[in-house]
C-alpha cells in the first residue's frame, strides 16, 4: 500500500511538471495572451497547493511487506539522500520566487514606461491589478509547494522514497561507470557552498556544509601518537576530497617524507571569510587542546581561498589570544589572491552597469546572488571591517603561485620581481596577487618575504596546482629546512 502511494503520488508530480506548463503555454500563445496564461498558472498552482495541505503522509504499516522492517528506518546513506532533497527543494523553490521578482519588476519598468537611467537608490518598480496579483500568487504557491515538499519528505517516508529513487540510481551509475556517487554528491555541494553558501547557512538549508577535521572524507579520530600537525585548508567552491587529483595528494606526501600527521579542513566557502577564519581559529583551539599528545609542530598549507581563511584566522586567535597559534611554525599559501582577485572586481563593475537602468536592475540581482565569500575576493578581505590584519610576526610565510605561461628565458629570471610583474597569473589569480608582491604594509603581511620562501610555476592553471609536481618539489624544499 505504501509503495503504491509512493508511486502515485510520483507520477502526480511528473504528470503536472509536463502538462502544467503545456498548457500555460497554450493559453499564453493563444487569444488569452500573457496575462490570462499567468492567471491560470496561479489559479492551478493554489488549487494543487489546497491538495496538499490536506494531504496525509502515508503511514507505515506493521503488515507492510515493502520495507524490511528489520532494518533501522534512518541510516547515515539515507539520510545524506533525505538532506539532498530537502535542501535541493528549498534552493529551487527560493530560485522560482527570485525570477519571479526580476520578472516583475522589469514588467513594471516596461509598463511604467520608466526613463532609460534611474538613481542607484531608486525603488524597483511593482506590478499591479490582477498583474500584482498573479506574481503575488506565484511566489505565495511556491512557498506553499515548498512546504508541501518538505512535509512530504518526512522520515517515515524515506525509505520508500530511497526505494522509488534506487532503479534509477543504479541506472545512472551502471551508464557512468560509478563505483559510489558519493564523491560526486561531495563535489556539487561543495560548488553550492561556494556559490550560495551564506544563504544556505542564514536559511539553515542541510546543504550547508558545517566546518569540521576530516580525513579521507571522514570525520577526525585524533592521533594519540603523533603531534607533528599538517592542516590543508582547500580552496572556493571546493572540499577535502579534492587535495588528491590525478592520483597525488600534496598532504599525504607530505605525511609520507616528514612524517606529518595530515588533517584536512572541510567548510562551507560560501560565508564570509573573516566569518569562517573566526570558526577556524575556534576549531583549532579546540582541537589542539585536546589533542592526545603535545604538539611539537604546527604547518597549515592553504590553497586559493585556503590561504586568506588561515590568515583571519590568526588575526582572530592574536586577538582573543588563542594558543594554538604560537605553536603555528609555517603557512604555506597556494594561489591565495592576497591583493584580491580581477574577475570578482568585473563582476562587481558588472553589477553596476546593470544597475543604471530600471530595465537591466533586476538582472543585477542574479550577479549579487554570489555569496559574500566569493565578493570577499575582490580586495582579499580577511577581517571584518577592513581593519589591517594582525599577522603573527614568529610564523613563516610562504607564497607561491602558477602562471599559464611558459617560463621565461634564465637570463630574464636573474631580476626577480620584475618577471613577477608582467606575469597574468593562472587564470584567476594574477601572480603578483598570489606572491604578495608591494603590498605588504596593506595586508598586514610581513615588510619583506624573502625570495626563497616566494615561487612560481609555470604552465599549470588554478587547480592544476593541487596535482603539479612543480609545487610538490617546491613544498618538499620549504618543509624540508
Amino acid at each position: 500500500m505504501l509503495s503504491a502511494l509512493s508511486n502515485s503520488w510520483l507520477w502526480m508530480m511528473a504528470s503536472g511538471q509536463m502538462v502544467g506548463p503545456s498548457l500555460v503555454g497554450w493559453i499564453a500563445d493563444g487569444a488569452g495572451g500573457l496575462q490570462k496564461g499567468l492567471a491560470v498558472s496561479a489559479a492551478i498552482l493554489w488549487f494543487g497547493a489546497i491538495i496538499a495541505m490536506f494531504q496525509k503522509p502515508p503511514m507505515r504499516s506493521s503488515t507492510s511487506t515493502s520495507i524490511n522492517m528489520t532494518r533501522p528506518i534512518q541510516t547515515p546513506p539515507l539520510k545524506a539522500e533525505l538532506n539532498t532533497l530537502r535542501g535541493t527543494s528549498a534552493l529551487a523553490v527560493q530560485a522560482v520566487q527570485c525570477i519571479t521578482n526580476i520578472v516583475e519588476q522589469m514588467h513594471g519598468a516596461i509598463v511604467n514606461l520608466a526613463l532609460p537611467l534611474q538613481a542607484k537608490e531608486a525603488k524597483p518598480h511593482k506590478t499591479r491589478g490582477i498583474t500584482g496579483l498573479v506574481y503575488r500568487s506565484v511566489r505565495g504557491v511556491t512557498g506553499l509547494v515548498g512546504w508541501g515538499m518538505d512535509r512530504s519528505l518526512d522520515v517515515v517516508q524515506l525509505p520508500v522514497v530511497s526505494k522509488a529513487l534506487a532503479p534509477a540510481a543504479r541506472q545512472l551509475s551502471g551508464k557512468l561507470k560509478l563505483k559510489s556517487a558519493e564523491p560526486y554528491r561531495e563535489t556539487v555541494r561543495a560548488a553550492v557552498n561556494g556559490v550560495l553558501g551564506d544563504t544556505l547557512a542564514a536559511t539553515k538549508n542541510p546543504l550547508a556544509i558545517q566546518m569540521q577535521f576530516r580525513q579521507q572524507g571522514q570525520a577526525l579520530i585524533p592521533s594519540k601518537r603523533n603531534g607533528k600537525l599538517l592542516i590543508l585548508v582547500h580552496g572556493l567552491c571546493m572540499n577535502d576530497l579534492q587535495w588528491l587529483r590525478g592520483g597525488h595528494d600534496h598532504g599525504a606526501m607530505l605525511s609520507e617524507q616528514f612524517g606529518y600527521e595530515a588533517i584536512y579542513l572541510h567548510y562551507n566557502t560560501g560565508r564570509p571569510i573573516h566569518a569562517n577564519g573566526e570558526s577556524f581559529a575556534q576549531l583549532l583551539e579546540s582541537t589542539l587542546s585536546n589533542w592526545p599528545v603535545s604538539i611539537t609542530e604546527l604547518v597549515i598549507v592553504g590553497h586559493s581561498m585556503g590561504g586568506l581563511i588561515t590568515r583571519s584566522a590568526c588575526h582572530h586567535a592574536a586577538q582573543v589570544n588563542h594558543s594554538w597559534v604560537k605553536k603555528l611554525s609555517k603557512l604555506i599559501t597556494l594561489g591565495s589572491p592576497h591583493a584580491g582577485a580581477p574577475l570578482e572586481r568585473a563582476g562587481r563593475g558588472l553589477d553596476f552597469l546593470l544597475g543604471i537602468s530600471p530595465y537591466s536592475a533586476p538582472l543585477a540581482k542574479l550577479g549579487l546572488v554570489r555569496s559574500a565569500g566569493i565578493q570577499n575576493l575582490r580586495d582579499g578581505a580577511v577581517t571584518a571591517s577592513g581593519e589591517l590584519p594582525i599577522w603573527p610576526q614568529h610564523v613563516k610565510l610562504y607564497t607561491l603561485a602558477s602562471t599559464k605561461q611558459k617560463a621565461p628565458e634564465k637570463s630574464v629570471k636573474a631580476d626577480l620581481a620584475a618577471p613577477f610583474k608582467r606575469l597574468l597569473g593562472d587564470g584567476l589569480v594574477p601572480v603578483k596577487s598570489a606572491l604578495a608582491l608591494d603590498d605588504q604594509p596593506k595586508l598586514g603581511l610581513p615588510m619583506r618575504i624573502p625570495a626563497s620562501r616566494q615561487a612560481v610555476v609555470y604552465e599549470i592553471d588554478h587547480f592544476q596546482m593541487l596535482g603539479s609536481a612543480q609545487v610538490a618539489k617546491h613544498l618538499l624544499r620549504w618543509l624540508k629546512v
